[in-house]
């Protein structure tokens, strides 16, 4: 492991720790902040982002909650190995976090998924259930209803023949006004959104393959889609704990994709937010309190009572 940087967390007397674990054979670059004995948190980032999405919401929990971020193979700080000799599926970035959280001592944790950190968590605790103690959601899919007409190209097109023809519409998503206007849409405060968002994803776009890395998990979104069943079927057999916060105006999630999985967590706590695709940049204070909120009256109630039960029996 390299050693970490360390920087103070605003507004948090603990410091934010920037370090890289080799996993795999590939440097993945994380964040981390908080105390090792307090309950543990993952945040799983979206597209086009890494974990600098949760620079924020990463020092406002950390005096409740040891909370780290990783980079996926291909964003971010971490590692990028050439997509013609490694494989950029959905399933190898599972793969490659579980070992990362396995060897970084995250045997239970709530588990914070937006966008792609969907498809990647839903994935991890599916194999191993036993490690998810709570499911945070903010506009992550796994209902077919969640599709908005920004994916046409994908499901009518690229996933049915991938071709240079059916790429070229798509990788306009990944020049630098089209990023900047997935932080921006639907915003209501967009003077709280900083412009450090896009102009750091695009700065990443321009290395060498990362066009390449992203087109290639555009195609295989499409495995995503197939297993939204069985995602379902977890959900309503494990009834996590869950809390979703859900960006009413999301340019690539509708209004509906939320709302579907109350189907299967009937008990989960809905906060519909007057916000976008990325929440947690202009709904900070109302997503971080009441997960603070859920944890307490949702969580740490049941871990009392497990422990206490564990103690009796022994």
């Amino acid at each position: 492991m390299s050693h970490p940087s360390v920087a103070t967390a605003e507004g948090s007397r603990l410091p934010v720790i920037y370090g890289a674990m080799k996993v795999e054979g590939l440097n993945i670059a994380f964040r981390e902040a908080g105390d090792a004995t307090n309950p543990k948190l993952v945040l799983l980032h979206g597209f086009p982002a890494s974990s600098h999405q949760y620079r924020n919401l990463i020092p406002a929990l950390a005096d409740s909650f040891l909370v780290i971020a990783p980079d996926y193979p291909g964003f971010g700080d971490s590692d990028m190995p050439d997509p013609a000799a490694y494989s950029y599926t959905f399933n190898k970035i599972s793969e490659v976090i579980e070992v990362f959280l396995q060897q970084k001592g995250f045997d239970r944790y709530g588990l914070v998924v937006q966008d792609y950190g969907g498809p990647v968590g839903f994935r991890i605790v599916e194999r191993r259930p036993e490690a998810l103690e709570s499911l945070i959601i903010q506009n992550a899919n796994a209902y077919e209803v969640v599709f908005t007409a920004a994916w046409d190209g994908f499901r009518n097109a690229l996933w049915k023949n991938r071709t240079p023809e059916t790429e070229k519409p798509l990788a306009a998503f990944l020049e630098h006004d089209a990023i900047k206007s997935i932080y921006l849409h639907a915003a209501k405060r967009k003077e709280l959104i900083s412009p450090d968002n896009w102009n750091s994803d695009f700065g990443f776009m321009e290395r060498p393959n990362a066009r390449r890395v992203q087109l290639d998990l555009f195609y295989d979104y499409r495995t995503n889609v197939a297993l939204y069943p069985k995602w379902q079927r977890f959900l309503r057999e494990q009834q996590p704990k869950a809390i979703i916060f859900w960006g009413q105006d999301d340019i690539f999630f509708t209004r509906e994709g939320g709302e579907a999985y109350l189907k299967d967590l009937p008990l989960a706590q809905m906060h519909r937010l007057n916000s976008g695709h990325f929440a947690v940049e202009d709904c900070l204070s109302e997503i971080s309190s009441n997960m603070r909120q859920f944890y307490r009256e949702k969580v740490a109630v049941y871990r009392k009572r497990a422990t206490s039960r564990k103690y009796q029996h022994n």
